[in-house]
């Protein structure tokens, strides 16, 4: 197995008698990352894990990185400056590089109390951009037939995994799990979280997208529009900043997405998700007991209740969270 330095010289990225400097970078769950300092600026490698670092056994197929660097590369040529550029792949090795960008992540921002809605609605767009522009796509539709690997690395551990410990929901979750499986609209990221947005000065560029799968928007829609619920029970002094966020991606990214469904299928799904947060094999890192206990009473409300729109459950979200 080629380690991040023989993988770059041998895709001939390293100038002879360079010698460049190798950081593992903290935090990865899901992939050994590192950045390596060249002559000519810093570039990222990354590995998938075949085993994700959480507290339950957490298993999935490492030829994502293959279809991760792919998801790259189309989100580029569908709205460019959207991901980082993709410079060499070794995908029988399972590594990629890409530019590093040195740019803060939304997440930050959003910890920081700096809930930029008008930052928000440019990532509404972008993603609405995206997904419009891939639509109906036979190519990246055969390319992504990724339905595997979503099942491991999304539907089972946050939709079935909640189901195993709520069985008065376990119908419900099921059925949102299937319904998510069966639609193929467009190319899905299936990690849109802050942690995964950079903000740049033209505008979002998304990271980690090794849940790469042509399926079902709504899944990426609901995600981000997730953890923005989640920051308003983590940092409550901040909720409307963080609720006017949620509009304002919700009202861009709906403007440039037509498909069928979109919003109906996004409002249903987001409570399973919320409670997934909570219950699933991915919890959020920062939220404490009590703030645990509101999200699951009020996801299990909003699921029993099946809002049809993203607007009416952010309305039934700031009833209960008050």
């Amino acid at each position: 197995m080629a380690t991040a330095l023989e993988f770059l010289k041998s895709a001939g990225l390293v100038p002879a008698g360079a010698s460049p400097g190798v950081q593992p970078l903290p935090g990865g769950v899901s992939s050994d990352i590192w950045r390596v300092t060249l002559p000519g600026g810093a570039v990222c490698v990354k590995r998938a894990l075949p085993r994700l670092r959480v507290a339950q056994l957490w298993e999935a197929p490492v030829e994502r990185n293959r279809y991760e660097r792919q998801w790259l590369q189309a989100a580029a040529h569908a709205l460019p400056g959207s991901a980082p550029k993709v410079l060499a792949w070794d995908d029988a090795d399972g590594l990629f590089a890409m530019e590093c960008l040195d740019y803060p992540v939304w997440k930050s921002e959003l910890a920081a109390g700096r809930a930029d809605a008008a930052f928000a609605a440019q990532v509404g767009t972008a993603l609405g951009t995206i997904h419009a522009a891939t639509a109906g796509d036979r190519a990246l539709a055969k390319t992504f037939a990724t339905d595997a690997i979503f099942h491991a690395i999304r539907l089972e551990p946050y939709l079935l995994a909640t189901a195993a410990k709520h069985p008065a929901q376990r119908e419900t979750l099921e059925r949102l799990a299937q319904r998510t499986a069966d639609a193929r609209q467009c190319l899905v990221h299936g990690d849109v979280s802050p942690k995964n947005i950079l903000v740049t000065p033209r505008g979002p560029v998304f990271l980690d997208a090794e849940c790469a799968w042509y399926g079902d928007p709504a899944f990426d829609l609901a995600f981000c529009l997730n953890h923005l619920l989640l920051k308003s029970a983590w940092l409550p002094r901040w909720r409307d900043d963080f609720l006017a966020c949620f509009d304002s991606l919700r009202s861009a990214y709906l403007a440039k997405v037509r498909l069928p469904g979109v919003e109906a299928r996004a409002a249903t799904l987001l409570p399973g998700l919320l409670l997934a947060r909570v219950d699933g094999k991915s919890p959020v890192e920062y939220l404490d007991a009590r703030s645990r206990e509101s999200v699951r009473r009020t996801a299990l409300a909003i699921l029993q209740s099946a809002p049809a729109t993203l607007t009416g459950l952010k309305e039934q979200w700031r009833r209960s969270s008050t």
